[in-house]
């Protein structure tokens, strides 16, 4: 005679871990952003043109020594605007409309936990970018000189700053205002901000002004250490902490999730 004995099952629902939560949506808002046209045009075909076409043609004058010496850590800077500060900007003010942060608000995922996947994404389309980018210039007779510690902590800083811009504008105007206002700033940071057009070339009122912007202390310092070889641009990244300290925390305190 055979005997059939039932087993005993446990289960035990819950939450997965917290690192695994945070790195399953970090995956996740990386592969929406690199399937996003726009985006993609934002962060990867605007700034390898601009380093390609300034490169090759004497457009606007960088100075002595080769152009793309001068306009490589520019289009760096550039890259991290765009990803940090504009594609971040628009896609989390329409996540925000259609109620995609609502929603993840209610999940085991803990805000400060979303926010920090969300920062990992951008962190991971920046490497691409900044290898991309990097290889490009390289190809165009690129001679970097510097610390790359010091390169990496500007490229962090100026991360920072741009990402808590990005989520307070994010989380304080519509969503259609966003787009239009994250453009408008991308379009205005790249003709004012030091990317391809140096500092000097404006008037100098506009200069001391000019140069309190992330986007010209990322770009100036950049430049200070992979074209002049400074150890470290300790102005630059000082304006760049206090932009990141200034947008974080008021990104955490208006951010509005509905």
């Amino acid at each position: 005679m055979t005997t059939t004995s039932t087993g005993t099952y446990a289960p035990k629902p819950g939450a997965a871990p917290l690192p695994r939560m945070i790195a399953a949506q970090a995956a996740l808002e990386t592969k929406m952003l690199l399937r996003n046209g726009e985006q993609l045009l934002l962060t990867v075909v605007i700034p390898t043109l601009l380093l390609v076409l300034f490169s090759s043609v004497d457009i606007v004058d960088t100075g002595e020594g080769k152009a793309v010496d001068f306009l490589a850590p520019g289009i760096l800077a550039l890259a991290v605007m765009s990803t940090a500060f504009t594609g971040q900007a628009i896609a989390t003010g329409f996540e925000r409309r259609y109620g995609v942060l609502k929603r993840l608000a209610s999940s085991p995922l803990p805000r400060w936990g979303l926010m920090t996947a969300k920062t990992v994404s951008v962190l991971v389309t920046e490497v691409l970018q900044i290898v991309l980018l990097t290889l490009i210039a390289f190809a165009l007779g690129w001679s970097p000189h510097g610390n790359p510690a010091a390169v990496l902590l500007l490229l962090v800083l100026g991360t920072a700053a741009f990402s808590g811009l990005g989520l307070l504008m994010a989380g304080t105007l519509k969503a259609e205002a966003t787009l239009a206002a994250a453009n408008l700033v991308f379009l205005l940071l790249l003709v004012g901000g030091g990317v391809i057009v140096p500092l000097d070339k404006f008037p100098d009122a506009a200069q001391d002004v000019l140069a309190l912007l992330p986007v010209s202390a990322l770009s100036d310092g950049l430049r200070d250490v992979l074209q002049h070889g400074s150890a470290m641009p300790w102005g630059g990244a000082g304006i760049l902490a206090v932009w990141a300290v200034v947008g974080l925390a008021a990104a955490g305190r208006f951010f509005r999730w509905e």
